[in-house]
């Protein structure tokens, strides 16, 4: 096993790493940006290493700084964790370049399957359903006009070279084409710097299901089952459980295989996730392969006992998968609550800031996995998921009954979170029998208006925030002299030999 790891992450998937490779006998490393000096990530690292300044753009997504940090450290592997440079081929290649095992598949898997339109083709190929829509970038206006009138509205756009909801536009008729196309292209090159799309027809009411797998360097693939996704906001998952609701044993084995056909299309290896949108009439279609760990894998890991962190390491490592497809077996249900620093009453808005208080519920079978403790600071800069909430029962009765319990004990003061949303969830009766769709909350949740003035005390915050990180800046930018007249040089004003050891 590597005797060192370095976690390109931050907040609660950098802590979860860490925790599987302490278990391992790992010594797990940490990378920080500015805002993040005293995150909880950074205090239980053995070794951290600063890498920027706050936006994402000059810290965790810089490959180079990360790669420096890694050799620095003498680690001897990475783990992206998720979102960030997760799925970047360019970073999992330089990683390969330096000798630096990427704990995760290799850059040609990840490339083939972050093309959505190379995907689609190699989906077919290898006879894995898929929406019906195009296999190329769409050229331009008119080739879409052309593409939408032999198959017909409501079509979906969407980002050839992204995922997460960003660049997805859904289209009902020709008048709002032109705007939704702009508007496209415009956040794919915005968010993943490309500003390809392309079409597919779009899936009235679907479920989002999706299937884990594993697959070894030895040949071995094998799935652990679905989690059910749909409950989602502005298509990005808020909810997820295990097993899903609509699940019949017939339905998951020929998904689970249709999800083992994708990852040997793909020559995967490492874990994985296979996306399906499933129909009114349980007809599922290939949506996307996540080539990484996913946000809802708690959920995996508690009806199925594997632990998949421990299982990345371990095929990154070289080692065969160490279960057969029959050794696997599900039981009981999971649910996982995505806590945001949100106003769910504001149409969830974000909301940064100090946590004053926290109280984590606690209890048999429940798992609460966050990046922050009492007097963190949420910062703007991130994503505002502060935390999962997992939890366990013999039933899906049981399990919602848990996270009922579990969300009445969390405390959390300073900020918005979404807690309040996730107990409204927890009662609804639709969502008590399963009855659930991506639309869901679109469709039945309808929050109160935020009163204007906290509006205007958030608008204020935000201004604050952002006063504060210009000075930040422009400090950072003038010229600092130490009293022996000497200038510091800009390898220290970047925060490459920053070195916090924490243990050891």
């Amino acid at each position: 096993m590597f005797r060192k790891v370095l976690i390109a992450n931050r907040g609660e998937i950098a802590i979860r790493v860490m925790r599987a490779c302490r278990e391992l006998g790992v010594s797990p490393v940490a990378v920080y940006s500015e805002v993040d000096r005293h995150a909880l990530h950074v205090q239980m690292a053995d070794e951290a290493y600063l890498i920027g300044p706050p936006p994402a753009t000059e810290s965790y997504l810089v490959i180079n700084r990360i790669i420096e940090a890694a050799l620095a450290s003498r680690s001897e592997a990475i783990h992206p964790g998720y979102g960030f440079l997760s799925e970047n081929a360019r970073f999992a290649r330089a990683c390969e370049q330096q000798g630096l095992v990427f704990i995760g598949p290799s850059s040609a898997a990840i490339e083939l399957m972050g093309d959505k339109t190379a995907a689609r083709r190699a989906m077919q190929a290898a006879g894995v359903p898929v929406v019906p829509g195009i296999d190329h970038f769409l050229q331009d206006d008119e080739e879409a006009r052309q593409v939408i009138g032999s198959m017909g509205y409501p079509v979906m756009i969407k980002a050839a070279l992204g995922g997460g909801g960003r660049g997805m536009r859904l289209v009902h008729d020709d008048a709002r084409l032109s705007d939704a196309l702009r508007a496209a292209r415009s956040e794919a090159r915005s968010s993943f710097g490309d500003a390809a799309i392309y079409i597919e027809k779009y899936v009235s009411n679907p479920r989002h299901v999706e299937i884990q797998v594993l697959a070894d360097a030895h040949g071995h693939v094998i799935h652990l089952g679905e989690r059910e996704c749909s409950i989602q906001r502005r298509h990005q998952k808020v909810v997820e459980e295990s097993p899903s609701p609509l699940m019949t044993e017939d339905l998951r084995s020929r998904m689970g295989e249709a999800a083992v056909l994708a990852a040997q299309a793909a020559n995967y290896c490492n874990a994985g996730t296979v996306e399906f949108l499933v129909d009114e009439q349980r007809n599922f279609y290939f949506l996307e392969m996540n080539t990484r760990l996913q946000v809802e894998h708690p959920v995996t890991e508690l009806i199925t006992g594997i632990d998949l962190v421990q299982a990345q390491l371990r095929i990154a490592d070289g080692e065969p998968l160490a279960y057969h497809q029959e050794d696997i077996r599900l039981r009981g249900a999971a649910i996982e609550c995505r806590i945001y620093a949100e106003d769910p009453a504001a149409n969830f808005r974000p909301s940064p800031g100090r946590i004053s208080v926290l109280r984590p519920p606690a209890g048999p079978w429940v798992r609460d996995e966050r990046g922050v403790i009492a007097g963190s600071e949420v910062s703007p800069f991130y994503d505002p998921m502060i935390s999962k909430l997992v939890v366990w029962g013999e039933t899906r009765q049981e399990a919602i009954a848990r996270m009922r319990r579990a969300l009445g004990e969390y405390v959390i003061g300073g900020i918005k979170t979404t807690i309040p949303f996730h107990q409204w969830l927890m009662d609804d009766e639709d969502f008590q029998v399963g009855r659930v769709d991506t639309g869901f909350i679109e469709r039945r949740y309808r929050p109160q208006a935020a009163d204007p003035d906290e509006l205007t005390l958030d608008m204020a915050l935000i201004a604050a925030v952002l006063d504060q990180w210009q000075m930040t800046r422009q400090a950072a930018a003038a010229p600092l002299s130490p009293s022996g007249g000497d200038s510091v040089s800009p390898w220290k004003l970047m925060g490459r030999v920053d070195l916090v050891r924490r243990r050891g």
